[in-house]
C-alpha cells in the first residue's frame, strides 16, 4: 500500500492473494481472492480452498466447484471463484455485471465516501478537509484506536474544519464497551455523525440493538463476518449493514443480503476490504445492483502502490463510475501482478 491504514484493529500497509481465472460459456472470467485474515481465512487456506475447488471442477463442473467453497470456511476463496464466473456470465451475455443481477437496473455511477485512517485531531481534520477538495462529501473517520474522548476532539475538530455540510461517518471496529458507545454516541450526536459502524465487539448484537434509537445510527461489518444476518435483522440491531463481497463469500451473496436487508428497512453500504481492481470492480457492480444506494467504501485503489490492472472505474465529485462493457469492465487479458 501506499501508506498505511491504522485502524483499532491494527495497521493494514499490504495485501497479498490470487488471480482466478475461468473459462465458461465462451468467456474468460476473472476474480480475486485478497483474503483478510481476522476478517477471511488465511492465504494459504484461501490457496488451499482454491485448488480444492479446482479439483470439484474437474470432476463436476462449475456447480461442484461452488459445492466445494463454503463461504464460512474459505469466503476469500469462495469470492474468487464466484466473481470469475459471474464475469464469464454477464460476458456471455453481454451486459455489465450490475445488469445480470437486476436487468432493468440503468446506473452510471454511485456514491462512495472516502476513509480516514487515525491520526491526531489536526492531522484527521487535514486528511478530511483534503477529501473534501477531491470532490467527497461523505467521509468515514477510524476511531476506537484511543480513549474516546480523544476521539470526540478528532470529530470535533473535523466539524470545525469542513463545516456542516459534510456527512461524516464513525468506525470503532468493535473497539469499545457498552459504556464507552453510550458516552461516544451522546458526543458525537452534536457533530451531526450518520452512523457508528461496529462500535461494539461483533457478537454482542443485543448491546448495538440497545444503541438504537439516537439521532447516530448503528453500522455493523465485522458482525457479519460470521453471517449473522438473521439474528442482527431479526434483533433490529443495526441501521446499516456493511457488506463486504469478500468477507460474504462473493457478489452475489453480498447482493442478495442487501436485497434482504431492504426488505427489512435496513440500508446497505458496500465497502472493500481494500482489494485489488478486480474484488473492487466486483464491490462496485454489488453497489449498482441496489436502487439508490447510499455512499458506499469503495474508493480504496488510490491506497495501493500497486494493482492488478488498469482501473476503468473513475472517481469525480464523489460518485464513482460505473463500466458499462460487458461483465466486471476488466480485459482478463490486462490482469495480472505486474500491472
Amino acid at each position: 500500500m501506499k501508506r498505511p491504514l491504522a485502524t483499532a484493529d491494527g495497521t493494514i500497509a499490504e495485501r497479498e492473494g490470487v488471480v482466478v481465472r475461468y473459462d465458461h460459456r465462451g468467456e474468460t472470467g476473472v476474480g480475486e481472492s485478497t483474503p483478510l485474515p481476522g476478517w477471511t481465512e488465511s492465504l494459504d487456506a484461501c490457496r488451499s480452498g482454491l485448488a480444492d475447488a479446482a479439483a470439484a471442477e474437474a470432476d463436476g463442473g462449475h456447480t461442484a466447484a461452488m459445492l466445494a467453497l463454503d463461504a464460512a470456511a474459505v469466503p476469500a476463496a469462495r469470492h474468487g471463484f464466484a466473481t470469475a464466473l459471474l464475469d464469464a456470465d454477464a460476458r456471455a451475455d453481454g451486459v455489465p455485471l450490475y445488469r445480470w443481477f437486476d436487468p432493468d437496473r440503468r446506473c452510471q455511477s454511485v456514491p462512495v465516501n472516502a476513509t480516514v485512517g487515525d491520526g491526531r485531531p489536526q492531522e484527521t481534520a487535514d486528511a478530511v478537509a483534503d477529501a473534501v477538495d477531491a470532490g467527497f462529501d461523505c467521509c468515514k473517520v477510524k476511531v476506537g484506536a484511543r480513549p474516546v474522548a480523544d476521539d470526540v476532539e478528532r470529530i470535533r475538530a473535523v466539524r470545525d474544519c469542513v463545516g456542516d455540510d459534510v456527512t461524516l461517518r464513525a468506525d470503532a471496529n468493535g473497539a469499545w464497551s457498552r459504556d464507552e458507545a453510550e458516552t461516544a454516541f451522546e458526543e458525537l450526536a452534536s457533530f451531526g455523525v450518520e452512523y457508528v459502524e461496529q462500535p461494539l465487539a461483533a457478537d454482542d448484537i443485543e448491546g448495538h440493538a440497545s444503541l438504537r434509537g439516537g439521532s447516530v445510527g448503528v453500522a455493523l461489518d465485522e458482525s457479519l463476518v460470521d453471517r449473522r444476518v438473521h439474528a442482527i435483522l431479526d434483533a433490529d440491531a443495526a441501521d446499516v449493514l456493511v457488506l463486504k463481497p469478500m468477507v460474504l463469500g462473493g457478489p452475489g451473496n453480498a447482493h442478495t443480503l442487501a436485497m434482504r436487508a431492504r426488505e427489512r428497512g435496513v440500508d446497505p453500504v458496500v465497502t472493500t476490504t481494500i482489494d485489488g481492481v478486480v474484488a473492487r470492480l466486483a464491490a462496485l457492480h454489488v453497489a449498482a445492483a441496489i436502487p439508490d444506494v447510499s455512499a458506499c467504501g469503495l474508493a480504496t485503489g488510490d491506497r495501493l502502490a500497486t494493482d492488478l490492472a488498469p482501473d476503468p472505474a473513475t472517481v469525480s465529485d464523489g460518485r464513482m463510475s460505473v463500466p458499462q462493457s460487458a461483465g466486471l469492465g476488466v480485459d482478463p487479458a490486462e490482469v495480472g501482478p505486474d500491472a
